[in-house]
């Protein structure tokens, strides 16, 4: 039993107050004042610390690590082994779910992994995957042109999810929910660290995502976009996508678009935001790739307009960090960039809790209340008035085991 904490339930627009939580076999069976503790309850006390629902990234790449190019040269199995650190490391500091869009290897290693978190044998947040960024030649999951000409006659990782036209779209995304997908993921528009093509351009037709968003559903398959450019928003949202990733030079027109559709933004702020205020920082850009650098001199003012756009907009936002292309234990600052972006603390915590549960179809999570899965995190402090909070959490239960506790003397988490 969880006791003396202060319960925000991930719906309501502040904390519910000090509230007890009971647990049984992995599940929510009594919120109230004053529960008395059954007979052998562990009780846990959360004094001082605000309790919410287990955080939910909706936009991870496990496998991945800042030097992308690096990650592309591992095989499945390097790639899955140096994840299973990361995945701990993401559980312990709140995130109990993620969805990973794109993995860097030409196989299903990560699919692997979710299944091995599922079964119990490593340690990490429940993942729903997207194993491939499906991609247009040229296109942003084509990072072909970063190696010698030379060697892109050969058939290599890098090609293994390119697909053009209507026919080779079909047989990708059927290819990847054979593999054991649970999302497709694909490159409506250009990006930022891709060396070929532009954010704001499109690299789909309208007919190819009509393709492959129906391709995907017939097979009971959700489909999102990379998607920057305006134009390739609204492609995806007309051809029928359930979220849009980024969207972070989407118009306030197309925003309500999405709003009116019913479809999610995913606006992984944090990364995208940072870049664009620190363009002019040398230091920061010297180890990074110039072409980026340039893409986000053009793209700058736009960027941060767009996230005043979104904070302004209705659209449900969801919240995603993009890590791996930023280090992995860092998804927290997500957070404070919503809020730093003129996003309410509450949304911004319903982006992370109630609402990314529904756009990933998740009806047990996401919320403090009967019935519920057992995931809880606490932190100390109050996240509506410190949102930065969120980066201190030291509570964690995931189906209701404990995996973090608050250390008092002499004690060691598990």
């Amino acid at each position: 039993m969880l006791t003396k904490g202060t319960v925000w339930d991930g719906v309501a627009d502040a904390p519910l107050g000090v509230r007890d939580v009971l647990v049984e076999d992995g599940r929510i069976t009594r919120v109230a004042e004053n529960i008395p503790p059954p007979d052998g309850a562990e009780v846990v006390d959360l004094s001082g610390r605000t309790v919410t629902p287990g955080f939910m990234d909706c936009h991870t790449h496990v496998t991945i690590t800042p030097d992308l190019m690096s990650s592309l040269l591992l095989s499945s199995a390097a790639g899955a082994l140096r994840a299973v650190p990361v995945l701990r490391t993401m559980l312990l500091n709140g995130f109990t779910t993620v969805r990973d869009l794109m993995s860097a290897d030409p196989g299903f290693g990560v699919v692997a992994l979710r299944d091995s978190v599922a079964r119990g044998v490593i340690d990490g947040p429940r993942m729903l995957v997207a194993p491939h960024l499906l991609s247009a030649r040229g296109g942003h999951g084509d990072f072909s042109a970063a190696v010698s000409p030379d060697l892109q006659r050969w058939p290599s990782p890098l090609e293994l999810a390119a697909a053009d036209g209507p026919d080779e779209i079909r047989t990708a995304v059927r290819r990847e929910i054979r593999g054991g997908a649970d999302w497709i993921k694909f490159g409506a528009t250009g990006g930022f660290s891709s060396p070929s093509d532009d954010p704001a351009h499109c690299t789909y037709t309208q007919e190819e995502m009509e393709v492959l968003v129906a391709t995907a559903r017939d097979l009971g398959r959700p489909a999102t976009p990379h998607c920057y450019g305006d134009e390739g928003v609204r492609r995806a949202v007309r051809a029928g996508v359930r979220s849009i990733d980024h969207g972070n030079l989407a118009s306030g027109d197309t925003l309500r678009m999405m709003a009116d559709e019913g479809v999610f933004l995913v606006p992984t702020q944090f990364t995208i935001t940072d870049d664009a205020r620190r363009v002019d920082d040398d230091a920061y850009w010297a180890d990074k790739p110039a072409g980026k650098r340039d893409k986000f001199r053009r793209y700058g003012r736009a960027l941060l307009d767009c996230a005043e756009h979104v904070a302004n907009s209705e659209v449900e936002i969801a919240f995603g960090t993009d890590a791996g292309m930023f280090p992995h234990a860092e998804n927290w600052r997500e957070f404070p960039a919503m809020v730093s972006n003129g996003i309410t603390p509450a949304r911004a915590l319903r982006a992370a809790t109630s609402v990314a549960a529904r756009m990933l179809g998740l009806d047990d999570l996401g919320v403090i209340a009967t019935g519920k899965v057992a995931d809880v995190v606490a932190m100390p402090g109050d996240p509506f008035t410190r949102i930065e909070v969120t980066g201190e959490v030291d509570f964690v239960m995931k189906e209701g085991r404990v995996y973090k506790r608050p250390q008092r003397e002499g004690q060691q988490n598990p």
